[in-house]
C-alpha cells in the first residue's frame, strides 16, 4: 500500500508533455515516430549547411583589421587592453602638447588672423 502511494505521488507531480518538450527531452514534432529520427537528421544536416555557408562567406582578418573590428596588432591577447590604454594615453598628451603650443588670441589679432571683435572672450 506504501508503495502504490509513492507512485501515485509522484505521478501527481509528473511533468505534462509541453514542459518536457519547452525542455527538449520530447521532440516537438507532429511527424510519426517513426519518421522522428529522419527528420531530426536533416534538421541537423540543415543546420550544418547555414554554418559552413556563414562560414565560407565571413570576412578575412585582413578586412575585419580594416573596418578597425578587429585590432592591428599582433600582441597576445592578455596585453591587448593595456596597450590600447597606453596608445590612448599618448594620444591624450600629444593634443596637450599640441594645445599648450598654440597662439593665444591676442598674437592671433596681431598677426592679422583675428578681428579684435572676433577675438573670444576670457581670452
Amino acid at each position: 500500500m506504501l508503495r502504490r502511494n509513492s507512485l501515485e505521488k509522484h505521478l501527481q507531480h509528473r511533468p505534462d508533455q509541453q514542459d518536457l518538450k519547452n525542455r527538449h527531452i520530447l521532440l516537438d514534432t507532429s511527424a510519426a515516430p517513426s519518421l522522428q529520427s529522419k527528420q531530426q537528421e536533416l534538421e541537423r544536416q540543415r543546420a550544418t549547411d547555414s554554418l559552413k555557408k556563414g562560414l565560407a562567406t565571413r570576412p578575412d582578418r585582413e578586412e575585419l583589421v580594416s573596418r578597425n573590428i578587429l585590432p592591428d596588432s599582433t600582441a597576445a591577447a592578455g596585453i591587448q587592453s593595456q596597450r590600447k590604454e597606453l596608445e590612448r594615453q599618448m594620444r591624450a598628451d600629444n593634443l596637450e602638447k599640441a594645445l599648450g603650443r598654440r597662439p593665444t588670441a591676442d598674437e592671433l589679432v596681431k598677426e592679422g588672423i583675428l578681428t579684435a571683435d572676433e577675438k573670444p572672450t576670457g581670452a
